[in-house]
């Protein structure tokens, strides 16, 4: 997988790490408004500022839109690699699908640039980006067949007959659908017309594929089923793929990389598990799955103490942090035990206890005001003896600490050492 590094969302004044790719990787992102509407008024040229058709595929860069007086997407810029798959993801409204159309040409920019294996976009007709697009809805031709659904645009192209039959052959292969060929999309389940809206979109061979939340419409078993078939389908063609999802889940699991996206702005852009492990903001910490919030000064330090120069970790990151300092920590980055250790920890009273079958769901109460959530495997709850009512101590083995002044997160915990 191509590092994180090569999808930046962009910033200013604020300093750079280099990756082990030769490329910066900003640390911190910010957006500055360049006029009261919070962009600029106009389309400049634009202007490469490097040879990386080879390298990127798609290249974003600070775009926005309004619909009257709503502010869809506000300069917003980032950069998707030459044969990855990645996900733009969000909440309801965040923006995702209306970039997704303005890449695709379905929606016009107000200002800012779309750019495609290296050439600027932004003002080209649908038909010429060489843009393939799927739907949440399918958008078959319900009087066409399997088999003319998929030929559909080559046969536009004019095409010669033998050539549309043999790669229509190879789609149907390729989308597992041989037998269905001569069916209507009325013949087949929500899965199978997804799948043939797929290979209709994959049939031009198109620089890139944009899917605009392409499982929103089926049920939960198609949908797992479906997210396997397209990372394993993205693995065989290798076809620059940008992905519209608000599922967390399904975002995980079919990316490389993550676009996080809010009201109109990006917020944080990487690697799934980079993201998850390592926000940038408490919007990206909560949005990418459950996690326990709680005031730096509820844990106890270690038992016994150790100072700054020592290498306490809580010590050294809330030295650097405000007094009223949050500490994020995931249910699944904590220990929990019967008697103290000598590590960081809060003093717990277990309120339930939840089975999920391989799994177990603990709610705690710290101080009679704060609660959290932790998970632990059953067969370590079931050596444990929990119940309701029992005191504990909960250790933390990765955290990040947030300073609500400075707006920044000091990650704690991980790395070579097990736990804080």
């Amino acid at each position: 997988m191509i590092g994180s590094n090569l999808i930046k969302a962009r910033t200013r004044g604020r300093s750079s790490a280099r990756t082990p790719h030769g490329l910066s990787r900003p640390a911190t992102m910010t957006w500055e408004p360049r006029d009261a509407r919070g962009f600029s008024s106009t389309i400049l040229p634009y202007e490469p500022t490097s040879q990386k058709e080879t390298a990127v595929a798609i290249e974003v860069r600070n775009l926005s839109k309004r619909y009257g007086a709503f502010q869809a997407v506000k300069d917003v810029s980032f950069e998707v690699p030459a044969g990855q798959l990645v996900a733009l993801l969000g909440p309801s409204g965040s923006g995702k699908s209306t970039i997704l159309r303005m890449i695709a040409g379905l929606e016009t920019a107000d200002t800012g640039h779309v750019v495609l294996t290296g050439e600027d976009a932004t003002r080209m007709p649908v038909q010429e980006r060489g843009v393939g697009f799927v739907f949440q809805h399918y958008a078959l031709f319900r009087h066409m067949t399997v088999r003319d659904n998929i030929a559909f645009g080559l046969k536009v192209r004019k095409l010669p007959k033998a050539d549309i039959k043999a790669r229509v052959d190879e789609l149907l292969e390729l989308v597992q659908l041989t037998g269905y060929s001569r069916r209507l999309p009325s013949q087949l389940s929500g899965g199978q017309r997804q799948r043939v809206a797929l290979a209709r979109a994959l049939a031009p061979r198109p620089k890139v594929l944009l899917l605009d939340e392409p499982f929103g419409a089926l049920d939960a078993k198609v949908r797992d089923e479906l997210r396997a078939w397209l990372r394993k389908l993205h693995d065989e063609v290798h076809v620059t793929s940008l992905f519209v999802t608000h599922d967390q889940r399904e975002a995980f699991e079919v990316s490389d990389q993550l676009v996080v996206l809010n009201e109109g702005r990006v917020q944080q852009a990487g690697s799934p598990q980079e993201l998850y492990e390592r926000p940038n903001s408490p919007f990206v910490a909560s949005f990418l799955g459950q996690v326990n919030i709680l005031p730096l000064g509820t844990i106890a330090p270690h038992d016994p103490p150790r100072d700054v120069t020592a290498g306490d970790p809580l010590l050294l990151a809330g030295a650097e942090a405000a007094a009223d300092a949050q500490i994020y920590v995931r249910p699944h980055d904590m220990e929990i035990h019967r008697e103290r250790n000598g590590r960081p920890a809060w003093r717990a009273v277990v309120t339930r206890v939840t089975p999920l079958g391989g799994a177990a769901r603990l709610d705690l109460t710290i101080d009679d005001s704060h609660g959290i959530q932790l998970e632990l495997p059953s067969d370590r709850l079931a050596g444990l003896n929990l119940h309701a009512g029992d005191a504990v101590f909960v250790v933390p083995r990765v955290a990040n600490i947030f300073d609500p002044h400075s707006r920044t997160f000091q990650p704690v915990g991980g790395g070579t050492d097990a736990a804080l």
